[in-house]
């Protein structure tokens, strides 16, 4: 226990610090909880328009140096990730669940070879043995 007058203010101070950290930690982890319930319930345009309150949330704690730059940069780049690739998923099952449509075979091209390489080098004169 401390005994100086500005070790107590301290303890006290940190308390209080530790309090607001932990708020604003907790309020990005339910972001990150918001985003992750609407992929699993396929609800996907919700999930892309909530990340934007997710970076806003995540920016705010990183300028307030609860979270260091590059960590709410990771943060941000895996709940992107994770909702791409569900949206892309989500289409390829569309894509499978529709006929395929036949295109039209391509027109092939003939293509001129170009002519071949002239050496400009002069032949190597040769070596006499002695």
């Amino acid at each position: 226990m401390p005994n100086i007058k500005s070790a107590k203010k301290r303890v006290l101070v940190n308390a209080k610090k530790t309090e607001q950290n932990k708020s604003i930690r907790s309020a990005v982890k339910t972001e990150m909880k918001k985003i992750d319930l609407l992929i699993k319930e396929n609800k996907l345009e919700e999930a892309k328009a909530s990340l934007a309150v997710a970076f806003k949330v995540i920016d705010s704690a990183c300028s307030k140096n609860i979270y260091h730059a590059n960590n709410a940069s990771n943060k941000k780049s895996k709940l992107a990730k994770r909702v791409d690739a569900a949206i892309c998923a989500a289409k390829s099952n569309e894509e499978v669940a529709t006929p395929v449509v036949e295109e039209a075979p391509a027109v092939e091209v003939a293509v001129e070879e170009a002519p071949a390489k002239k050496t400009t080098r002069k032949p190597r004169a040769k070596k006499v043995a002695e």
